[in-house]
Order: structure tokens, then C-alpha cells, then sequence
């Protein structure tokens, strides 16, 4: 498969996720007074992985995460020479997803865009955790995310259930871990949501690329043990 077209997988899947997993928050969690809540929110995201890895993760390898990519890099399964490439086409998928979201949702009279699904700690973080709650959180839930993906993935998992685990893997992650931080584990998806927030998210949003891929690439140093064992 052509670099192009892989590029074009991680564009529309890491699309899906913004609009899909941050739409969800932005403009039907608390609609029109109990709307979907945490629960819906969390399995927006593990949907929007889910559909995708079955729609475009035979072309790409379904990352749309720059952790994901990270992660399988340090495993032994992604090119360097690729890294780059798919980080960009992930935060510039990410990007349109939350233009889009933003062009939605601001058509709504009296709409505020406040936060917009961003993470944040501290003032940011929507239970109030300091940063190394939140920088804990994001490293041990990336570092789980992506021995689910490692594992779901290898050659003596189940064929076809891979999507399934995922899915269900970002969505019990986000169960968790959104009071905490709102749940990032993506870097891509964070960047997104930070550049319409409404808040001082941007001057944060290091802790979202610093701690996520810290996480991936510990998993998949841990992973290439249980590898080396099969």
C-alpha cells in the first residue's frame, strides 16, 4: 500500500475520532440536561476506534493516535522513516475533525465553546487532579492501551477480534480516567480540542504529548518480553 493512501487512512480515522469522541462531549453529554454523560462520551470514543480500525486499518495499521505510533515504533512494527508522516496526518485529521465540530456546534445559538473537550490538569482537569495525578494517569492508561493493541494484533491473538478489544480497551480507559484528565491517551486528539478551546488548555497540552508517548513506547519495550517468549 502506497505511503499516500496509508496517510489518507490515518487523516479520516484520526477525523472520526475528534468529531466522533469529542463531538460526543461537546454536544450531546450533558443535552438537553442529562444527556449521554461520561458513559456515552466513553463509548463515542471506543466506537469511533472501533468503526475505523475496521474501515481503514487494513490500509494504515489503524494508529490515528501519534502514542499508537510511537508505541508500535518502539515494538519493532512501525518504520521510523514513517513516524513523522503519520504524526502529521493524524493532527491534521484531528484538526479538520474539530473545525468541523466547532462549526456545528457554534450554529447553536447561545453556544460557549469553554473547554471543547480539551485536558487539562489542576483548573483544567474536570475532577481538579494536580498534574502528576494526571501525568500518572496518562502514562499507566497509554501504557495499557497500547499492550491491548499489541497483543490483540499479534500473530496468535484471534483473528478478527483486534477492532473489538481496541474499541472496548479506549473505552473502559475512558470509564476511568476522564475525570481525572478528560482522557487523552492521543496527542492528536488533544492538539485538536486545545486549538478551539476557550481556556488556558494549550499551555498544557505538553503534558498530553509528553505523557501518552511516554507510556506508548514503555509499552512496547515491555511487549517485545512477552514477544520474545511466544
Amino acid at each position: 500500500m502506497s505511503l499516500s493512501k496509508k496517510l489518507g487512512a490515518e487523516f479520516f480515522g484520526t477525523f472520526w475520532l475528534v468529531l466522533g469522541g469529542c463531538g460526543s462531549a461537546v454536544l450531546a453529554a450533558g443535552f438537553p440536561e442529562m444527556g449521554i454523560g461520561f458513559v456515552g462520551v466513553s463509548l463515542a470514543f471506543g466506537l469511533t476506534v472501533l468503526t475505523m480500525v475496521y474501515a481503514v486499518g487494513h490500509i494504515s495499521g489503524g494508529h490515528f493516535n501519534p502514542a499508537v505510533s510511537f508505541g508500535l515504533w518502539s515494538a519493532g512494527k512501525f518504520e521510523t522513516k514513517d513516524l513523522l508522516p503519520y504524526i502529521v496526518a493524524q493532527v491534521i485529521g484531528g484538526t479538520v475533525g474539530a473545525l468541523v465540530l466547532y462549526l456545528i456546534a457554534t450554529g447553536q445559538t447561545g453556544f460557549e465553546v469553554g473547554g471543547f473537550a480539551s485536558n487539562g490538569f489542576g483548573e483544567l482537569s474536570p475532577g481538579k487532579y494536580n498534574l502528576t495525578a494526571v501525568l500518572i494517569t496518562e502514562v499507566v492508561f497509554t501504557f495499557m492501551f497500547l499492550f491491548i493493541i499489541l497483543g490483540a494484533t499479534s500473530k496468535n491473538a484471534p483473528a478478527g477480534f483486534a477492532g473489538i478489544a481496541i474499541g472496548l480497551g479506549l473505552t473502559l480507559i475512558h470509564l476511568v480516567s476522564i475525570p481525572v484528565s478528560n482522557t487523552s491517551v492521543n496527542p492528536a486528539r488533544s492538539t485538536a480540542a486545545a486549538l478551539f478551546a476557550d481556556t488556558a488548555a494549550m499551555s498544557q497540552l505538553w503534558v498530553f504529548w509528553v505523557a501518552p508517548i511516554v507510556g506508548a513506547i514503555l509499552a512496547g519495550l515491555v511487549w517485545k518480553f512477552f514477544e520474545s517468549e511466544e
